[in-house]
This record gives C-alpha cells, structure tokens and sequence, in this order.
C-alpha cells in the first residue's frame, strides 16, 4: 500500500509518499524557520500563507521523487487537528481537492497518531505498546493497540515540555527555536546547579507539570541578575532539562509497571532530545523495557509519519468523506470517534 501523507500543522509545508506504513519513498519537507525566526516565534496568519504558496509545489516534488503518478497511489492521509487552524486548512483543502480530482480514498490523522507511528519507520514495533509524547504542544502518555488506537493514561496539566523548553530559552536569551539551543547547551552544564522541582515526581498517576518549573527558572534568573551576579546559562538549561527529563523517565518507567507493556515508543518533536533519549535508553536497559524511537528526521513535524498513520487506518478501513474538516484543538478521543 502507498500513501501520499501532507502535513501543515504548524510551520512546516511537507508531503511524503510511503509504502507499507513502513518504508519512507520521498520526503519533502519546507521549512518556515528562517521566516519566523525573527518573530521569535511562529506567526500562524504567516505560516497560513506560506503553506498556500508551497503545498502544491511539495507534493508534486513528493511525487517526482518517488517517482509516481497519482495512480500508483492507494490513498491520501492529512493531519486534521491539533494545530495552527489556518495552516491545518491548507492541507487538508489540498488533501480533499487530490482525493476528489482522483478517486483516492481519504484518511484525516491526528498530529500525534502521526508522531507515534514515525517510530514505525525506523524500528519493528509491536503492539500494543505505551507511547511517551513529547512536544511543543503536547506530553502525554498513552496506550496504543493493535489496531492504532489510543488510550490516554495521563497528560500536562499546564504547558507541555516542549513548550517549557522554548520559554527558558527565551528567559536565557536564546533565539527561535530555542529547545534544541537549549539541549545544547545542557550537554556542557552542570544539572546539579540549580535545585528546579519536578512537579508530579511523588503523586501515583502518570500527569505532567511543567509550568511551575518554568516560573522557577524565571524567578531564579531574575533574582541573579538584580544581584548583578553571574548566570551560567549552560547551568541554567543543564538543571532545567535535568528536571523535566527526571519527571518524563519516572513517569513511563511507572507506566510499564503499572500496565505490564514492555515496548515503549518515543514520539514527538521533544523525542529529538540528546538527553532525553539518553536517559530513557539507560532506564530501558535497567527496568528491561523495550524503546523505540525514532531517527532525528523524523521527530520534528513531517509527512511520512502522517502517511505511516494514514497506512494503519485505512487498513482498518478507516475512510473521511469531503466533509472532513480541520480543527485546531482535536483531542484523540473525538478523532478516534470520527467526529473530524
């Protein structure tokens, strides 16, 4: 089976063409870094006209480089929620145009059914496994099956991790985007510098807080510099990182041994953390669980995982109709349930 995936959730235009939910043929991905890098941040009615003006072009470049027609396709899948509302309705406008100009079925996948399934095209995962999403917009940790659908076992309560991590890196005066900066800079500091908390660590449920160690961060860096004294940034973002990656590892180790699952799926733009991966890989190999994540292409937004996704769901015979919509707080169980 090979399916075109398109993805515009967010800041990157990109289509792919897969074959077998497995097996990445082309990627294409156009980046808008540089557009809103000077923003500080991405500017959705920006991103929304900027995804008009290359979508087109990326997914007849998707095709050429798989060297395909639409013919040789079986179906087109399209993140339809959570997201940037304006730049989700590109894709899936363009996404629903495709599939009634060629009769190809339609699948609409949530964001992050997309991020659990890129670890799919890289690693033999089996299921049904625990899955830990880390992103700007999400940390969740869920339960998937074996016909890709998802149980949610816990989730932030305030920001995401992801979003953590762009917020201290502006507190730091680091530049968009600041996570991987931040990742970085932690790998030469010293994350017993700073005594951040790790909010959830001693509760018994598999939830997440990261907005009060953001404002510790924030009060911490505020006290030093109305002293005049000198702040290690490298330190700052070594405890910082050290604190969320303390609480994302205690977390799904307690989720394996709570559920029994032994195959865990790291998912998400965060899931390109050098420290994070580190960590999890050391606790995987002391509690002997299995952990899958997937190569650094593909952490960050794309369409190959979209298309990995799409595989899964039209081989259950998962279909959308031309009514399909784009929603920019879709949750997994109003997605699951069909109301797209």
């Amino acid at each position: 089976m090979k399916v075109l995936g398109i993805e515009t959730s967010c800041d990157e235009t990109a289509a792919a063409v897969v074959a077998d939910g497995r097996t990445v043929i082309s990627q294409v991905i156009a980046s808008q870094i540089a557009t809103h890098e000077r923003f500080g941040g991405v500017v959705p009615e920006v991103a929304s006209r900027q995804h008009i003006e290359t979508v087109t072009r990326v997914v007849e470049q998707a095709l050429r480089e798989a060297g395909m027609n639409w013919g040789d396709l079986d179906g087109i899948a399209v993140t339809c929620g959570p997201g940037l509302l304006g730049a989700l309705l590109v894709g899936v406008s363009a996404a629903k145009g495709y599939a009634l100009a060629t009769g190809l079925p339609l699948v609409g996948v949530h964001h992050i059914a997309g991020h659990v399934a890129a670890a799919c095209l890289a690693n033999d995962v089996s299921f049904p496994a625990l899955a830990l999403v880390v992103s700007g917009g999400h940390t969740e940790i869920l339960e998937v099956d074996a016909l890709f659908r998802f149980t949610k076992l816990g989730g932030t309560k305030d920001d995401a991790a992801g979003e953590a991590y762009d917020k201290v890196a502006r507190l730091v005066g680091l530049t968009y985007p600041g996570g991987p900066k931040v990742d970085k800079l932690a790998q030469t500091g010293n994350p017993e510098a700073y005594a951040f908390p790790r909010a959830f660590l001693e509760e018994d449920n598999f939830d997440f807080s990261f907005s009060g160690l953001k404002s510790a961060v924030a009060n911490e860096v505020a006290k030093r510099r109305q002293r005049g004294e000198t702040i290690r940034i490298a330190d700052v973002c070594a405890s910082f990182q050290q604190a969320v990656i303390d609480v994302l590892v205690e977390k799904i180790a307690r989720a394996v041994h709570t559920t029994g699952r032994r195959v865990v799926v790291l998912a998400g733009g965060v899931a390109a953390n050098h420290g994070l991966r580190t960590a999890l890989a050391a606790r995987a190999a002391v509690d002997g669980f299995i952990l899958h994540v997937p190569p650094l292409t593909l952490c960050t937004d794309n369409a190959a995982m979209i298309a990995a996704a799409g595989t899964f769901l039209l081989r259950a015979g998962v279909r959308h109709n031309l009514s399909l919509n784009a929603h920019a707080t879709l949750s997994l169980g109003d997605w699951q349930a069909g109301r797209v």
